[in-house]
C-alpha cells in the first residue's frame, strides 16, 4: 500500500484533505515555475505614484557646425549613430577661391548618440547651422507630474523607482530628486519634479513614458512581502507558505495586510520572520491539484510510518492499537454480509416449521 502511494505522490498533483493544503510533485512545481522568498523585517517604504517621461539633460546635448561658410562634400554621421568625442563626422568645402578649395574637417566636440541631423551631403554650410545633435545618455532626467498637495513632503535628495513602460517590468532605475520644474501647471494642478537617472546600459530614450513610485518616508522593522505573494480579495487575503517538512507542499494562509507600496505589503498578522512564501507562481497555486490523495497519505509516504488525518504526528492513544491476532498483521473486524443474515434467518424459520411438522404427524400416529 505505501508503495502505491509513494508513486502517487512522485507522479500527481495532490490537493491534501486539509484544502489549506496543496502538494505537487517535481514536474509540478517546476510547470508552475514556483519561486519563494524568506519573510523577514525590513525598512517599509511609504510611496505614491505618479506618471511622466524620460528626457536628455540640456547640458549633455551638442551640436556640430562649420566656422566657414562651404559646401558639405562628406558627412559620415547618421541619426542613432554612437560616435567618440574628436571624431571626424563631416568636411566642409570652403567658399574661397582655390584650386581646389579649402576643405576643413569637422569633429564632434562631445561623444554620445547622434540624435538630429540637419543637413545632407552636398548641401551649402554657413556658421549659423548645426548639421548634427549629440546627445550623451550616460544620464537622463526624468520627469514626473506631481499634484501640488504632495510636492511639500518632496525635496532634493528624495528617491523614487522608476519603471519605463518601453522596457521590461523587471528593469527598474532608482531616481534621486535634484529640483522641481519653474512653475506649476495651472489646469491639473501638479508641478514637474525632476530626477537625475544614471543610464549605463543607454537604453533610455528622451520621451519614454515612465511610472514613478516616489519615496515620502521609511519604517523600520516592519514584516513584510512582495506583492506578488498576496492573493485574493480585499476582504481575504491569503499566501501560500512551503511547507515546513514535506517537501513540494505549500499551505494557504490567511493574513491581515497593512500598508502597501510599489513592491512590498506590509503583514499585521499571519505570517512569521523565516517563513518561505510563494511569489512567483502563487496564482496557479489556487488551481492545482485533482487526486483524491490525503495529506496525510502524502505524509505517511514521505516519512515511512502514519500522521493523523490533520497530517500531525500521532502520539499516545492517538496511535491505532495492534492486531488482536497475532498471525496477521492485518487483521480486521468480524464482517458479516447481510445476505448471510437473511439466509440464515430463513433456515432458522425452515427447521422450525419443520420440527413443527414432525411434531403434528407424532401426534396423529399416537
Amino acid at each position: 500500500m505505501k508503495t502505491i502511494i509513494s508513486f502517487l505522490v512522485l507522479t500527481a498533483v495532490l490537493p491534501a484533505a486539509d484544502t489549506n493544503t496543496i502538494v505537487l510533485d517535481e514536474t509540478g512545481v517546476k510547470n508552475l515555475r514556483i519561486e519563494t522568498v524568506t519573510v523577514e523585517e525590513t525598512d517599509f517604504e511609504e510611496t505614491f505614484f505618479s506618471l511622466g517621461h524620460i528626457e536628455a539633460v540640456p547640458a549633455n546635448i551638442s551640436a556640430v557646425s562649420s566656422r566657414i561658410s562651404g559646401r558639405i562634400v562628406e558627412l559620415s554621421a547618421n541619426p542613432g549613430d554612437y560616435i567618440e568625442a574628436g571624431q571626424e563626422v563631416a568636411k566642409i568645402e570652403s567658399r574661397q577661391p582655390g584650386d581646389p578649395p579649402p576643405v576643413i574637417s569637422l569633429k564632434a566636440p562631445a561623444g554620445g548618440l547622434v540624435t538630429k541631423r540637419v543637413a545632407r551631403l552636398g548641401d551649402p554650410i554657413n556658421p549659423d547651422l548645426a548639421l548634427l545633435e549629440i546627445t550623451d545618455l550616460t544620464e537622463m532626467y526624468a520627469i514626473a507630474k506631481i499634484p501640488e498637495h504632495l510636492a511639500g513632503q518632496m525635496k532634493a535628495g528624495t528617491k523614487a523607482h522608476i519603471r519605463i513602460i518601453a522596457l521590461p517590468e523587471e528593469e527598474e532605475f532608482v531616481g534621486e530628486m535634484i529640483r522641481f520644474g519653474t512653475s506649476a501647471d495651472e489646469e491639473s494642478g501638479t508641478i514637474d519634479a525632476i530626477f537625475l537617472l544614471p543610464n549605463p546600459s543607454q537604453r533610455l530614450r528622451s520621451e519614454m513614458r515612465a511610472e514613478f513610485s516616489i519615496i515620502l518616508s521609511q519604517r523600520p522593522n516592519i514584516l513584510s512581502i512582495p506583492r506578488s505573494a498576496l492573493q485574493g480579495e480585499a476582504s481575504n487575503r491569503f499566501v501560500y507558505v512551503k511547507h515546513f517538512d514535506l517537501p513540494n507542499a505549500f499551505i494557504k494562509v490567511p493574513v491581515i495586510v497593512g500598508e502597501l507600496n510599489d513592491r512590498f505589503v506590509e503583514i499585521i498578522s499571519g505570517l512569521f520572520p523565516a517563513d518561505d512564501v510563494v511569489t512567483r507562481g502563487a496564482y496557479s497555486l489556487s488551481f492545482a491539484g485533482t487526486s483524491s490523495v490525503s495529506l496525510k497519505e502524502a505524509l505517511d509516504a514521505a516519512h515511512g510510518h502514519e500522521h493523523a488525518e490533520d497530517g500531525s504526528e500521532l502520539t499516545g492513544d492517538k496511535k491505532p492499537k495492534p492486531a488482536q491476532n497475532g498471525n496477521d498483521d492485518h487483521a480486521h473486524e468480524p464482517h458479516t454480509s447481510p445476505l448471510w443474515k437473511y439466509a440464515s434467518i430463513v433456515l432458522f424459520l425452515l427447521l422450525i416449521a419443520s420440527l413443527f411438522t414432525r411434531s403434528k404427524h407424532s401426534e396423529k400416529e399416537a
